[in-house]
């Protein structure tokens, strides 16, 4: 691949991210964690405490690259129909009209994701694997790109229901947002003490070359022993005597595709072993369960994780460029 379009796509990533983050302030790591997955064609699990900015992060993205934007705030009552749409009767035309559901957008956030029955949680999984839906017998596609940033509040749990590992699989990242640390936290003060920046913010790239920036991503040549080594990884999770569940070839797939916009995003060709160890936490984590002997011993997946990864052999640079 010549070096004009990873050049070009990292100019454009990092000036999304640098927009974004004047609304979302210290927290850039996960800011391109966020567009990395959407230019890796796949969905956000965030997973965090009120008041981080976790819609506020999704609504800046979808700003920043001129796309639409949806919320759908779950709630126990909600309905397939709510996220869908449903066909309702036109009595002036004599015939049944589509009324599009909120996830029609670019960009979809499903707040409190785990407070909707699991019926309705179901309603989001054919729009998020194949990027359509099926309403009435009739398929409609959902326009691109198209992202679902879903959040669910780690510490309420009462009137919950938890997300089954079917639709757990689907989300390619898991993030963790966090507090900022005390010097940000008082520029966000500074910043946003009046009134919040988020209104005057404007876009850096426009809808139609998020596309572009997509195939960019898809042509990061990754070597057959960069391969090898995500195919390693994600066995090496499903033999861990500590874990009951490990990670599915879909997880392998996600790890390829993110690790090919992280690249593109450093002005590189090639991915290395490195980018899949960089975004390997949060995208296996959320697929991996321990055993109850090891949750007794206090294991956790993260550390299980890393022993996996310090047991695995690491290709050389000469065979990681070829």
């Amino acid at each position: 691949m010549q070096t004009e379009p990873v050049s070009w796509y990292a100019d454009r990533f990092d000036a999304i991210a640098s927009n974004v983050g004047k609304v979302i302030q210290g927290k850039r790591a996960v800011i391109e964690s966020v567009i990395s997955c959407l230019l890796a064609e796949g969905h956000v699990l965030v997973e965090d405490v009120p008041g981080v900015g976790k819609t506020l992060l999704a609504k800046s993205l979808a700003r920043s690259i001129e796309a639409s934007f949806n919320r759908i705030q779950f709630t126990p009552d909600l309905l397939p129909s709510d996220v869908t749409g449903v066909s309702v009767w036109d009595r002036q035309r004599a015939e049944f009209v589509f009324k599009p559901g909120a996830i029609f957008a670019n960009i979809v956030v499903g707040d409190e994701i785990n407070r909707a029955s699991p019926k309705t949680q179901s309603a989001m999984l054919e729009a998020m694997e194949e990027r359509q839906v099926t309403v009435d017998g009739v398929t409609r596609p959902l326009d691109l790109p198209f992202l679902v940033l879903a959040t669910q509040n780690p510490i309420e749990h009462e009137g919950t229901y938890p997300l089954p590992e079917a639709q757990l699989d689907r989300f390619m990242m898991l993030v963790v947002i966090g507090y900022p640390s005390r010097d940000k936290e008082l520029e966000i003060l500074d910043t946003h003490g009046i009134r919040s920046t988020f209104p005057d913010l404007a876009p850096v790239v426009a809808a139609e070359e998020v596309s572009r920036l997509i195939e960019v991503a898809r042509e990061i040549h990754v070597a057959p022993s960069v391969k090898g080594y995500i195919v390693d990884l994600v066995e090496g999770t499903r033999r861990s005597p500590d874990l009951l569940l490990g990670a599915s070839p879909r997880a392998a797939l996600f790890l390829l595709r993110v690790a090919r916009a992280r690249a593109a995003a450093d002005r590189r060709s090639y991915a290395t072993p490195d980018d899949v160890k960089e975004v390997a936490a949060s995208v296996l984590t959320h697929r991996m369960v321990l055993r109850p002997e090891a949750l007794m011993r206090g294991a956790t997946v993260g550390e299980t994780l890393e022993a996996v990864i310090g047991q695995l052999r690491v290709p050389t640079v000469s065979k990681v460029a070829n």
